[in-house]
């Protein structure tokens, strides 16, 4: 599941990587508003890759925990985690408990 989904950041990198271009300053070719709508894509375009930047290195943490034997255990108290807690998000790396005392 975790390589499918870098796979599938992956994907959407190559798809939002149009949107984060710098929006040239051409007052005739693009009019003011939408030159404003044109900056404003490109931010959203940025924060959405800054969130797939955040999701990649959870899930490689998530690999590196699966290749060090540490997968499932929660990385504050070394308790396990549930598996339907796993289940719902696989690169998770906290129990309940230690989630909700940060």
């Amino acid at each position: 599941m975790l390589e499918a989904r870098l796979a599938a950041l992956d994907a959407e990198d190559a798809a939002g990587a149009a949107g984060q271009k710098t929006v040239e300053l051409d007052q005739q070719a693009v009019g003011r508003l939408s030159r404003m709508d044109a900056l404003q894509n490109q931010a959203m375009a940025q924060a959405q890759a800054r969130r797939r930047a955040a999701e990649r290195q959870k899930i490689h943490a998530a690999l590196a925990r699966i290749a060090s034997g540490d997968y499932g255990y929660c990385i504050d108290c070394a308790e396990e985690i549930a598996p339907a807690r796993l289940a719902a998000d696989p690169a998770i790396a906290l129990c309940t408990d230690c989630m909700r005392s940060r």
